[in-house]
């Protein structure tokens, strides 16, 4: 019964067996029943190959909740603030809270290669993590640059643990929560909250120029076009006189007297035609002489005298 009972083993779908003989390691096991040699010449030891692992930095979960609707509770007031509290490059304390999942890639490195796998994770993770926030702006680290540190991170960690042949293949690095210690958080918060007030001020401003710089811009352009048109509208009448006055000139070069009377007899009539009435007065005559009106239903009258 002993025999029999020491004799086969099972391992779960997520799982890998690691078979040893005397601490030697001979196979490994993957899901199913499995039989090895009884009396504790070989032994089996199961890890979690198939499943997601995780380490927790500044926080633990108490308990991770399998029912819709409740939420996972975790426990952030623990002494845990040796591992978040992180200096920046500003010289600014800040609390940093975040997770690491990974897979273990070669169950037989993780095992043997590292004489403590988890705790050289942590260890590693902790020192990187510390080396990405501390080249960093606290503001950069609180706000826009949690994605760029993490993604550094991530790539720094892996490096390491495949240089020490740990097995561990990292899936993320995930900052959970990144806020400045409570004893400076009132600060924080009125600084946060000018620098919002700072944006929106900004932001308005941008919105006017956006809207004034456009309508002075079609201001100009339409003055700059009527501007233009009144030009060319000037060059070219200039020409069109420029070139009737040569006209003029060739013709009074042939014919002086008949072009002098003909400009005279254009400019009168042009001149006359916007008179209502024409007075005729006589500088030797005391009374008004008739006077002859240019329009054509007007009759001749007199006024001052008899005709």
């Amino acid at each position: 019964m002993v025999v029999l009972w020491t004799s086969w083993f099972t391992v779960q779908p997520e799982e890998t067996g690691i078979v040893q003989r005397f601490g030697k390691v001979m196979r490994t096991a993957g899901p199913g029943l499995h039989f090895k040699l009884p009396y504790g010449i070989e032994t089996v030891r199961l890890l979690p190959t198939a499943r997601v692992l995780k380490e927790e930095f500044g926080f633990r979960t108490v308990s991770v909740s399998t029912v819709p609707g409740q939420k996972t509770r975790y426990d952030s007031r623990g002494n845990y603030k040796d591992e978040s509290l992180m200096l920046t490059g500003d010289l600014n304390v800040i609390d940093v809270r975040w997770i690491v999942q990974y897979r273990i890639e070669d169950p037989i490195r993780y095992l043997f290669q590292v004489r403590d796998t988890s705790k050289t994770i942590r260890d590693t993770t902790e020192a990187v993590m510390r080396r990405a926030v501390g080249n960093r702006l606290g503001s950069d680290v609180l706000t826009t640059g949690r994605v760029a540190v993490a993604s550094e991170a991530k790539n720094e960690i892996q490096k390491i643990l495949t240089t020490y042949e740990s097995g561990v293949r990292l899936v993320t690095v995930e900052l959970q929560d990144v806020t400045p210690p409570d004893t400076v958080k009132p600060a924080f918060n009125e600084v946060n909250e000018s620098r919002q007030d700072k944006e929106q001020t900004i932001n308005k401003a941008q919105e006017q120029a956006n809207r004034e710089i456009p309508k002075a811009r079609g201001v100009a352009t339409q003055s700059i076009s009527e501007a233009e048109g009144y030009a060319l509208e000037r060059v070219n009448r200039a020409k069109g006189e420029a070139n009737r006055f040569e006209a003029i000139l060739g013709q009074y070069e042939q014919a002086p007297q008949v072009t002098r009377r003909r400009l005279y007899l254009e400019a009168m009539t042009g001149f006359l035609s916007d008179m209502k009435g024409l007075y005729i007065v006589d500088k030797d005559q005391k009374a008004m002489v008739p006077w002859l009106p240019l329009e054509s239903s007007g009759q001749p009258s007199a006024q001052g005298g008899k005709p």
